[in-house]
């Protein structure tokens, strides 16, 4: 039997990078799949296809996870299609970097929305279906910026560091439930993402 055989998992951000990798080894362990992307519809099929090919289900949904509402629903579509939540990995991030002289108020609430008040987001609205269950496992990405900091990116550096301080918090809530909370704080990856990345930025990691 394989390790996630008919567990269900949300990953956020799973069309690219991080994301996408965790989702293909989640699924080459016979996990069912609930994605998230934003724009390319024909790429996110292609992904739902490539996923299936293992022998699991899978399907993407474009939905925002900075958005509240729209995370309580993408939840409330993945329960009713695929009858409950296993695992939520909350994945999906972006990078606004410049200097802190620099940095607009716009900046900075599009990388704390993304990245952190997705993570609040969906936590949330998975807390339903993983208490029914009495049993479940939250998955956060942080990053080792939000440890050490780094310069250029005082916005993301916030947000991943919020992201350790929400998970520890979750973990003494949910944990005498059975739901288990984690973060991960991955060094430099090369993805999409990070390689748009300056390459002073890149050498700070």
């Amino acid at each position: 039997m394989k390790l996630l055989e008919n567990k269900v998992a949300i990953i956020t951000g799973a069309s690219r990078g991080i994301g996408k990798g965790i989702a293909l080894k989640f699924a080459e362990q016979g996990c069912n799949i609930a994605f998230t992307y934003l724009s390319s519809v024909e790429k996110a099929k292609a992904f739902e296809a490539e996923l299936a090919a293992y022998g699991i289900k899978a399907k993407g949904y474009q939905s925002d996870a900075a958005d509240f509402k729209a995370a309580e629903q993408l939840v409330n579509d993945v329960v009713a299609e695929f009858g409950t939540v296993d695992v939520l990995v909350n994945n999906a991030g972006i990078t606004r970097d410049t200097l802190l002289m620099r940095m607009s108020e716009q900046q900075w609430d599009e990388v704390m929305n993304a990245n952190l008040k997705s993570v609040f987001n969906l936590t949330k609205a998975v807390q339903k279906p993983m208490l029914k269950a009495r049993k479940g496992s939250i998955i956060n990405m942080s990053s080792v910026v939000g440890v050490k900091g780094n310069a250029g990116q005082a916005n993301y550096s916030a947000s991943k560091a919020g992201i350790i301080g929400f998970t520890k918090s979750v973990a003494l809530e949910l944990g005498s439930r059975n739901i288990r909370s984690n973060a991960i704080a991955p060094g430099f990856i090369e993805t999409e993402m990070t390689g748009a990345l300056d390459e002073k930025v890149v050498q700070q990691w």
